[in-house]
């Protein structure tokens, strides 16, 4: 079911002209654009950060093992989903991978920047794509399953956008989501990459349910990882920012990164839920 952004109206159509008061988004492109003001707002990845994005994400370990982890967590857990929605696509990486591991789904995304939704068109050129905020999305309960992965930390009042997750999941659908963990590892990485937060676990469950869903699973991940990361990241501190600092190392060891979180997802798997980790991974139910 599609929703009106102008008078609230609920309405299944090919198109996005509301049938009560006529309001049709704008196109940038080819997608939809329902929140124009923000696409332009500096306050979030720039143009030239997607850009160096979409050069690394299909190489760099972190990026790769979170797609499998992904791929895994939806299909242990919605066996049966036909479709699925990305909130905060960026430039695609994310949702052309799960497409690729399965096929079954009919996928959309949205992104608030157009500059992302550039590159996510490249990748998945026949997927539904909308420029939206994710506070305000034009969508009620249409989709089985609905991820945000490393979006929240982006949003200030990440609580009105985990609502909206609600709205646009179908009943007896559900979200995963993954969020960056640990007040303790914030650093100046945080605050270039415009954070308002690290997760603690019990923060994000309590907000989660909050907004209407039953958490079943979460678990850390990135466990073994985390000594490097906090030296990166105090090294980031000490020193100033440096936007390539995490992503220059050599093939062996991105290739030996991603064989330990490989390992970590194997264990995942097994049952295991990690107890510490520079990420969180949440899955929750939106029950009838």
């Amino acid at each position: 079911m599609k929703v009106c952004l102008t008078c609230d109206h609920r309405f299944a159509s090919c198109d996005w002209t509301c049938p009560r008061c006529g309001w049709t988004p704008a196109t940038h492109d080819t997608w939809p654009v329902f929140a124009p003001d923000s696409t332009e707002d500096d306050d979030g990845i720039s143009p030239e950060a997607f850009a160096a994005l979409a050069r690394l994400e299909a190489d760099h370990f972190w990026f790769r093992a979170r797609n499998r982890l992904l791929v895994w967590a939806i299909r242990t857990y919605f066996p049966a989903a036909t479709s699925f929605l990305e909130v905060g696509c960026g430039t695609g990486f994310v949702l052309a991978g799960i497409g690729a591991a399965l096929p079954r789904l009919a996928l959309a995304g949205t992104e608030v920047k157009n500059a992302g939704l550039a590159f996510a068109r490249t990748r998945l050129p026949n997927v539904p794509l909308l420029q939206t905020d994710a506070r305000r999305l034009p969508f009620a309960d249409e989709f089985d399953v609905v991820g945000a992965f490393d979006v929240l930390e982006h949003i200030e009042d990440d609580e009105t956008a985990l609502r909206q997750l609600f709205q646009v999941t179908r009943p007896h659908g559900g979200i995963v989501l993954t969020v960056p963990e640990h007040p303790a590892l914030w650093s100046v990485v945080d605050e270039r990459s415009f954070h308002w937060r690290r997760y603690r676990r019990s923060e994000l469950v309590g907000k989660v349910e909050r907004a209407g869903f039953r958490v079943i699973r979460t678990t850390s991940f990135v466990c073994a990882l985390l000594p490097l990361v906090w030296l990166s990241r105090a090294r980031q501190n000490r020193r100033g920012f440096d936007a390539g600092g995490e992503f220059r190392m050599s093939r062996v060891v991105n290739a030996m990164l991603e064989r330990i979180l490989d390992v970590e997802r194997m264990l995942i798997r097994a049952g295991a839920s990690l107890p510490v980790g520079a990420s969180l991974l949440l899955v929750a139910r939106r029950d009838a």
